[in-house]
């Protein structure tokens, strides 16, 4: 045996996977899917009829779910697609700061600093406009293969 110590770069996580696989043919209408690397809500799902050499096609029509862009994918309805582990936390609304990142209230009083605005006007106004007013706002945060957004917003009364 060899008397030298090896070193190993680590470039992997906890490893807790982003993703899971999932038979493309179980995938259904309002699910999640992983198309061009980007986590997406499937809006229609159509399955063709095998052909004379092979597979039931599976075509899939999703929305990113940051960004709001369409995007499609044809897979054989065989084989495993990724899809993304995607969860939803509500927080309180302490601050917003001048440079457009939010301050939040997490469930075990910690602050949580790191997420900007949304980019989405409406909200962006309701969540500025409620603040303004001295409302108790708490906002609803998806989050999804390292990714984190305010997509929702509650009024949950006065101050």
């Amino acid at each position: 045996m060899s008397d030298e110590e090896h070193q190993f770069e680590s470039k992997a996580d906890a490893g807790a996977s982003k993703t899971y696989p999932q038979q493309a043919g179980t995938i259904r209408k309002s699910g999640y899917i992983v198309i061009k690397g980007r986590p997406c809500k499937v809006v229609e799902v159509s399955t063709s009829k095998t052909g004379k050499h092979g597979h039931a096609k599976c075509h899939f029509v999703a929305i990113d779910i940051f960004t709001g862009k369409k995007l499609e994918d044809i897979v054989p309805s065989s084989h495993n697609c990724d899809v993304p582990h995607v969860n939803r936390t509500d927080y309180q609304l302490i601050d917003i700061s001048e440079d457009g990142f939010v301050s939040l209230l997490t469930d075990n009083g910690n602050t949580k600093d790191d997420l900007r605005l949304p980019t989405d006007d409406s909200l962006l106004s309701q969540i500025k406009d409620g603040f303004a007013e001295g409302k108790d706002l708490v906002v609803s945060v998806m989050s999804a293969m390292g990714e984190e957004q305010i997509n929702a917003l509650k009024d949950i009364g006065p101050k």
